[in-house]
């Protein structure tokens, strides 16, 4: 796994910037599968809402790298640009909510694929931060 020359072996938990599946860890699949002790189904379902997440969170840096130069165009002129930076700021938002909205379905999503005892293991995780959503 991960790229030669580089050693990954207990980042399971940390780097939660790396969170580009939607789940602020590196490998939030296998991590999940067992610390969930997912079924093959389960980990074949799991992987596809993580994919649909990641597409998502993917967008959302791209959406984030455009605002940043409207930002930057909007003070770099003679003049303030607000209309740039007012563009600026509701990319921002439109992708805030789309992340949102895609993080909400796969939510509900895995609420529905997890039995109840991993429905509590889940929700443990998130609050205690070893999942940041």
């Amino acid at each position: 796994m991960g790229r030669p020359g580089h050693h990954h072996h207990h980042h399971e938990e940390g780097d939660r910037f790396e969170g580009r599946a939607g789940f602020g860890i590196r490998r939030p699949l296998r991590f999940l599968a067992h610390r969930l002790d997912l079924t093959e189904k389960q980990i074949t379902d799991l992987a596809r809402i993580l994919d649909d997440l990641k597409i998502e969170r993917a967008q959302a840096e791209v959406d984030d790298r455009r605002a940043l130069a409207d930002f930057a165009d909007s003070v770099a002129g003679e003049t303030f640009d607000d209309a740039k930076a007012a563009v600026a700021g509701d990319r921002r938002i439109q992708s805030a909510t789309k992340v949102r909205d895609t993080l909400t379905t796969a939510l509900r999503q895995i609420h529905a694929l997890l039995n109840p005892e991993q429905r509590e293991r889940f929700a443990y995780m998130i609050r205690t931060g070893v999942l940041s959503i």
